[in-house]
């Protein structure tokens, strides 16, 4: 066992100390991105479960998180995945509506967690225990492990995007607005899963839109 993973636990064992067990770890995947869902994860490792090799998401191959994902979801007391969709980003905002899947992922668990250890997000409407922790992902193994199942889940959501929209590259950005994805927002137009509030979306749309108006005024 690395230095690294013990650092990783010294929030659980700080609450196994005091007697408290069940520790649920949240966290989310795609808040940045320009389509797509947020997807939240919330899961309880076993006290005293170290996995070999966890850690942020961000910083591990996709072998790698998929790998780790099939050990999380094999040894979890319990996990629970939250698909937010576009509609209720563009709803309520997506600061909003990641709140809103943390608090349903954590409380649709189907074990009742005695603590949730949570990244950065103050889930002040989560009526139990809890800690907010500012890049909890990676100082956190029960985050960390919430972060894994929430990154691959919607890498694969994403992936079956790519099929059934094949002009966005949905596969290699993940929705994120990389130049490709922005060409081909300007050249395609919008498509049903793009998150029509969001700055450069919002953009083309109103530059449709006022192409419509132009048209429409030059047939008068």
């Amino acid at each position: 066992m690395t230095d690294n993973s013990i650092n990783l636990y010294r929030y659980e064992e700080d609450l196994y100390d005091q007697g408290i067990t069940l520790v649920c770890g949240c966290d989310e995947a795609g808040r940045g991105p320009l389509a797509g869902p947020v997807v939240v994860a919330a899961c309880i490792l076993p006290p005293l479960c170290h996995i070999d090799g966890i850690n942020d998401s961000k910083q591990l191959s996709k072998s790698k998180r998929e790998k780790l994902y099939k050990e999380i979801i094999s040894k979890a007391l319990a996990y629970n995945i939250v698909y937010v969709s576009v509609e209720d980003i563009d709803k309520y905002n997506i600061y909003e509506a990641t709140k809103m899947g943390m608090i349903e992922a954590i409380t649709n668990l189907k074990i009742k967690p005695e603590h949730a250890l949570i990244d950065y997000m103050p889930l002040k409407d989560l009526d139990m225990p809890k800690t907010s922790i500012t890049h909890g992902d990676a100082l956190s193994a029960s985050i960390a492990a919430a972060s894994i199942l929430a990154k691959v889940s919607r890498d694969s959501y994403m992936s079956k995007m790519d099929v059934k929209y094949p002009n966005y590259g949905f596969k290699h950005n993940m929705g994120y607005p990389t130049k490709m994805h922005i060409a081909a927002l300007e050249k395609y137009g919008v498509c049903p899963i793009h998150r029509k509030t969001f700055g450069p979306v919002q953009k083309i749309l109103e530059e449709n839109s006022q192409l419509s108006f132009d048209l429409f005024d030059e047939e008068k």
